[in-house]
């Protein structure tokens, strides 16, 4: 004989119905992504492992949009951006690699390769850290360490210097 019981926590006193659920989920889904508190009633082993894969998993979306940035950091690409990422909710894989570029740029810990590709993104497209990038249509000229990268004409090149 089957009984329909729920599973998972018991909802607090007073968190009964669509409202109360939707507010523990959004409460579960902040602490798994975003870095918020675990709510009451879950099992902290779990939710952490949870939090791990989820973590892994966007690495790997992110590492196909900034496949340079990856390779760049080679086996520390995982630790890497999971130490950048945590706590941090997703603004999209495109725009993780973009900002997490920028954050190694700023310390002085950016590959070569992430640096030429971070260089020539930013000579195709313009982006504020806040909104979606937009295609640059004028000529665009960036520079990220070492890295210079020319747009004209929709065509972006690295520009390197000639060695004598």
């Amino acid at each position: 004989m089957s009984t329909n019981r729920p599973v998972g926590p018991t909802p607090p006193p007073g968190a009964a119905g669509p409202v109360g659920l939707a507010a523990r989920q959004a409460a579960l889904v902040a602490a798994l992504v975003a870095g918020a508190p675990l709510p009451a009633g879950f099992a902290t082993d779990r939710v952490d492992a949870a939090r791990r894969a989820l973590l892994r998993k966007r690495a790997g979306e992110v590492a196909r949009h900034w496949p340079l940035l990856a390779a760049g950091l080679g086996d520390a690409w995982p630790a890497t951006f999971a130490g950048w990422a945590a706590g941090r909710p997703t603004a999209g894989s495109l725009r993780d690699g973009w900002d997490l570029a920028r954050a190694l740029r700023d310390r002085g810990t950016l590959p070569q390769l992430g640096a030429e590709e971070l260089a020539a993104r930013e000579a195709a497209h313009r982006y504020d850290g806040r909104n979606p990038p937009r295609r640059r249509r004028l000529p665009a000229l960036a520079r990220s360490g070492d890295a210079v990268a020319l747009q004209l004409a929709g065509r972006v090149r690295l520009l390197r210097p000639t060695r004598r």
